[in-house]
């Protein structure tokens, strides 16, 4: 007999299936019902999106400080580029 394998949806999916239930339109039954999905687990989708709404807008947007550690790195880089082309153009005529 070959084993069951766990369904596993998409975030997508999840988020869908959760925002309808948060809307409140239909019961979790109904929404579990059209979507093949189990209505204890809308429930848990419903209200993991509830707890995580308020960490959606923590970022601040704007500017990102720049990372100190790949500066020094990325104007070596920079640095051994401008002089591959200075000699470069040293060498050529004219």
């Amino acid at each position: 007999m070959g084993e069951a394998k766990r369904k596993t949806d998409a975030a997508a999916f999840k988020a869908k299936v959760g925002l309808e239930a948060i809307r409140g339109v239909k019961t979790v039954n109904e929404i579990g019902q059209e979507h093949g999905v189990h209505p204890v687990q809308v429930g848990h989708w419903k209200k993991e999106i509830l707890e995580q709404a308020g960490t959606l807008f923590e970022t601040k947007r704007g500017r990102q400080p720049a990372d100190d550690r790949s500066a020094p790195e990325r104007l070596d880089s920079e640095i051994g580029r401008l002089k591959v082309e200075l000699d470069g153009l040293k060498k050529s005529p004219g």
